[in-house]
């Protein structure tokens, strides 16, 4: 759904890869979209031309799955944050779109927060991975579990910026406080160059006058970083996680394939993507 008429035009290509601007997609209200939207934003900015790598964050390994990725017998994020002397390399896997690469996840990953307590450095751990990569890609997204854990403190102090997927619900409004002061410790305290890039209006229905609310008092408090575009309900979103394809390969021609295009060229205009 677009919320006005601007325009955003399909970014032209570049003309060198790297060094990436890496993204942390953060929300600690689960089932607000967000790993939907990480997996989708990076599929349409793949199709553009941009090389794009996503790190499950989360234990869950909701993208991982989502992506068709081998999470079991491969090297995941878990051993590359509790072995500093392995190769990020050896980690990363081709997804079935061109450009589009991912670092997977598994349960184990629930067990780092804890073995990261008495490390030295801990909140900088995720930082010195991506740093090995960072020149291959333009983009690197982090899929942040729902929490505001060790974990997310890491995948913050390794952003340059922060993207908010963000239902259109009264209880997923009232997170979003929070969320930017934790946003605000972490550039206070471990990366002042934290920004806040956006937020993206999620599982939006504006059919219901609940949800056409929600929306307004988002734009009202946020007037510059609420996206232009609302990602509506669809049920092809769940019928493309079965397929285990993004929404611009499952359903390309649909309208919420589009809209998620419309949120990467509008990402690109506003140079939070080159």
């Amino acid at each position: 759904m677009n919320l006005s008429n601007k325009a955003f035009p399909v970014p032209g290509k570049l003309k060198q890869h790297g060094p990436a601007r890496i993204i942390a997609m953060c929300n600690q209200k689960g089932g607000v979209g967000k790993t939907t939207t990480t997996i989708n934003l990076a599929a349409s900015l793949a199709e553009y031309g941009r090389k794009i790598l996503v790190v499950d964050f989360d234990p869950q390994g909701a993208l991982s799955v989502n992506l068709d990725a081998d999470y079991q017998d491969a090297t995941t994020i878990y051993d590359l944050l509790m072995d500093s002397t392995l190769d990020p390399v050896a980690a990363i896997q081709k997804t079935s779109m061109e450009n589009l690469d991912v670092i997977p996840a598994n349960i184990d990953l629930s067990a780092a927060e804890m073995n990261l307590v008495t490390e030295m450095g801990r909140e900088r751990v995720l930082d010195g991975i991506l740093n090995k990569v960072k020149n291959d890609y333009d983009i690197i997204f982090i899929d942040c579990q729902p929490s505001l854990g060790l974990l997310t403190v890491n995948a913050l102090t390794a952003a340059h910026g922060v993207l908010i997927p963000m239902a259109t619900e009264f209880f997923a409004l009232r997170g979003v406080a929070l969320l930017v002061q934790t946003i605000d410790k972490v550039k206070a305290r471990t990366n002042p160059a934290l920004e806040l890039d956006g937020l993206i209006p999620t599982m939006h229905d504006s059919r219901t006058l609940h949800a056409r609310e929600v929306l307004a008092r988002l734009q009202e408090a946020f007037p510059t970083l609420v996206f232009d575009t609302a990602i509506d309900r669809t049920v092809k979103f769940p019928d493309a996680t079965v397929a285990r394809k993004p929404i611009t390969q499952f359903a390309p021609n649909s309208a919420a394939a589009e809209s998620y295009r419309r949120v990467a060229r509008e990402l690109v205009k506003r140079g939070s993507a080159a």
